[in-house]
């Protein structure tokens, strides 16, 4: 009967088993499909972040969208300027005898003209035009007077809005030749100071006369108008063969066929002042076109010899003083001499066509060549459009050639995210992150080396406050705490992790700071006190626990016994830092440490994070080492004290390095943590993108870039898409970690064993 009550029995075995055996396949089939989908959804992320920002660095395009020839009331005289609304649409051209001519892009259809004067209604022709930003013309005429206009174009696609005309001439300034006096080789006007004019002209023989039309208001409301012309030369040798003014005419750069540039202060209409006389060239090649970059700080200057370049003037010291006019940005060379620069209105990029005919585009801080334009006959004239979208252009054989030019990120390069760069008004190349200003014309800084010295500078001061206390802990709560405090501990530690780092990080900022701030010496007094306390209780426990009261300590409780030391650490700390400030410091720390090392003392700082980042990561290293260390088979410590080692010779020599994998895993997971943490850098330091590894700064990270930032970042801009870089860079990061990890965890579990 019990044989036939067995053999019963097997089928629903094999039954169980069969169904085990399935459901075991099943997990396992669902867990490598969960393992797949986490895989592609993080590469698919990684994968979307780098379409963002691969666009940074592709190349420029330009398409010419026409080359025609004027058709109808086409110019009789020589070309002497040509440009084009934003939209690419109209084109215009002033010729030598003061006709604008007003044409179709596309078709070469001329659809108005409209005829310049001179002053006083007479017209003998140009001699010289020279071209400003927003469509304003410097014209000199042959009878010496001077005429200033902005040409006005209806930005519309139909070329009319509402009645208006498509087009219009505003006269800025006229002024008649004075009677015996010189005519001029060249005049320039500028509008600065509420609109009042000021006039350069070069006459012959290196001089100038420099007029400035001034308006003052006395305390009656009355206003009076005062013109000072100023004469004055330059005492140099050869001639000068290129002029620029700024656009508040408060310098004057000129170039000569020498090679030298020079420049003058304006600011004193009465006497301008020779700043700088500087080579632009070792053989002596003379300047053959000059301009200001946007914003009127650099000056690019092109040779003879195809040399081209930009200046500002920087301090030959480093210290801010005795500025000179100093090469900064070598640019792509021509194979001909440079005859015009044109820049960009909208950025640092620069327009430069050499005598060849064809046009170089390169972007001053980036340093990068981004285009070269060459039409079917060479370009003799050129202009950029007012949106830096495309260039009209004017061949040698008299036909209009226009480009439609996409450059949307020309500051970019690996060397402005990772190199040094002199930037304008620095007097040395730099690593700055500075994504705004106050004006449309900055130049600016998107260096990502601030920020990832940042990221590992937080990370770095975390970790060195979060991983000793950490593995400290676990070593004591797994091999020496007893098990009815170790239930009560461990939890209450894993339950720190669940506090939200934006928690932590408005107690450390509003709070922990300001309370640092104060007692800045007693911190920096208690990292030698707290751990003396320390170490002073554990000697008195060793030399007293065979005393009837302290022998009643159960093993795995001495730790009780440290709470008195660290009070009186604690307390020792904070008397000894207002003692050691009074008399070592004169009362204030701050002060001495700027005094004596010219460091300064933010008030959010590396202290700060870390103790709030360190905080943050405590629990989570604790944890996974304290698991690693209670894994370890209890066999190995039974056998080592049992062969008469201590508990801590056996912890130290046998449980430590067979745990030594997963030690590590925990210390690296924790790095992770505190290398992409935001909330906590961003609330608990100054956010300020310096390089300084002083404890007494702050810095910036690259997660907490992108909270800052993204919110004002113009959606596909060229910020935008570097803080797409910055998140590229984290993943980066943490892949390279968890690959190092790995790799040595590896090596530490064949060297060590599988615990």
């Amino acid at each position: 009967m019990g044989l036939r009550s067995r053999n019963n029995s097997l089928p629903h075995s094999n039954k169980f088993l069969a169904r085990a055996k399935r459901n075991d396949r099943l997990a396992a089939w669902l867990i490598n499909i969960g393992g797949l989908l986490v895989v592609i959804s993080v590469v698919g992320i990684l994968l979307l972040i780098l379409k963002v920002a691969a666009p940074l660095f592709f190349s420029p395009d330009a398409t010419n969208i026409s080359t025609v020839s004027l058709s109808g009331s086409a110019p009789a005289g020589k070309i002497l300027a040509i440009g084009t609304d934003e939209n690419l649409k109209t084109g215009f051209i002033i010729d030598e005898n003061g006709k604008i001519t007003f044409f179709d892009t596309r078709t070469g259809a001329v659809s108005d003209t409209i005829s310049l004067s001179a002053p006083g209604n007479t017209n003998q022709g140009i001699t010289a035009i020279t071209a400003a930003p927003d469509r304003h013309f410097d014209i000199l005429w042959k009878d010496g007077s001077f005429s200033a206009v902005n040409i006005n174009l209806n930005e519309n696609s139909d070329g009319q809005t509402k009645g208006q005309p498509a087009h219009a001439i505003e006269t800025l300034l006229e002024d008649k030749r004075v009677e015996a006096a010189p005519v001029p080789l060249l005049s320039l006007a500028r509008f600065a100071d509420k609109g009042s004019p000021a006039r350069i002209d070069l006459l012959p023989g290196n001089r100038f006369v420099f007029s400035k039309i001034t308006t003052a208001t006395d305390l009656m409301g009355n206003e009076t108008t005062t013109n000072v012309r100023t004469p004055f030369a330059s005492s140099i040798t050869g001639n000068i063969t290129a002029l620029v003014l700024d656009s508040k005419a408060e310098y004057l750069y000129a170039g000569t066929d020498t090679g030298r540039l020079l420049r003058w202060s304006l600011s004193d209409a009465e006497s301008p002042q020779l700043l700088d006389s500087v080579q632009t060239s070792d053989k002596g090649s003379p300047v053959t076109a000059l301009n200001l970059v946007l914003g009127d700080i650099s000056i690019a200057a092109g040779n003879a010899d195809g040399s081209f370049s930009t200046w500002f003037p920087a301090s030959e010291t480093g210290l801010g003083s005795s500025k000179v006019l100093t090469r900064i940005h070598p640019l792509t060379s021509h194979g001909s001499a440079v005859t015009g620069i044109l820049p960009s209105p909208r950025n640092k990029s620069l327009y430069s066509l050499d005598k060849s005919g064809s046009i170089n585009v390169d972007h001053m801080t980036s340093e990068r060549h981004l285009l070269s334009l060459k039409s079917t006959s060479p370009v003799v004239l050129f202009s950029v459009s007012p949106r830096d979208n495309g260039l009209i252009a004017l061949n040698a054989d008299n036909r209009i050639s226009t480009w439609l030019i996409s450059n949307p990120h020309p500051e970019i390069s690996f060397r402005t995210l990772f190199a040094p760069v002199w930037y304008e008004n620095y007097d040395k190349p730099d690593y700055v992150w500075q994504s705004s200003s106050a004006n449309d014309d900055f130049e600016p800084k998107l260096s990502l080396t601030p920020l990832i010295f940042g990221t590992l500078k937080g990370t770095l001061y975390a970790m060195i406050f979060a991983i000793p206390l950490a593995l400290l802990g676990a070593i004591y709560t797994s091999q020496f705490m007893g098990p009815r405090m170790k239930k009560v501990v461990k939890p209450g530690i894993e339950i720190m992790a669940a506090i939200p780092s934006v928690v932590i990080g408005f107690l450390a900022g509003l709070w922990l700071a300001p309370l640092l701030d104060k007692g800045i010496v007693s911190v920096l007094v208690s990292v030698i006190v707290i751990p003396l306390c320390i170490f002073l209780s554990i000697l008195l426990w060793k030399k007293f626990r065979i005393k009837p009261l302290l022998s009643k300590i159960s093993v795995g409780y001495e730790f009780l016994l440290l709470v008195p030391a660290l009070l009186l650490g604690i307390y020792a700390s904070h008397a000894l830092g207002g003692i050691l400030e009074a008399s070592l410091f004169a009362g204030d720390f701050k002060l001495w440490l700027f005094n004596s090392f010219g460091a300064r003392f933010d008030q959010r700082n590396s202290i700060i994070i870390a103790f709030a980042l360190g905080l943050a990561v405590i629990p989570l290293i604790f944890t996974m080492a304290d698991d690693a260390l209670s894994n370890v088979p209890k066999n190995l410590s039974a056998a080592s004290l049992a062969i008469g080692a201590s508990r801590w010779q056996t912890a130290w020599r046998v449980v430590l390095p067979s745990a030594l994998p997963g030690i590590f895993s925990a210390v690296m997971i924790g790095f992770g943590r505190a290398i992409g943490e935001t909330m906590i850098v961003l609330m608990a330091t100054g956010n300020t993108p310096i390089m300084n590894w002083s404890i007494f700064n702050g810095f910036r990270s690259l997660s907490a870039n992108i909270a800052v930032e993204i919110p004002e970042a113009p959606v596909f801009g060229t910020l935008y898409r570097v803080l797409f870089l910055s998140a590229v860079l984290l993943f980066i990061f943490t892949f390279i970690i968890n690959t190092v990890a790995e790799v040595l965890r590896q090596n530490f579990r064949k060297k060590y064993g599988r615990f």
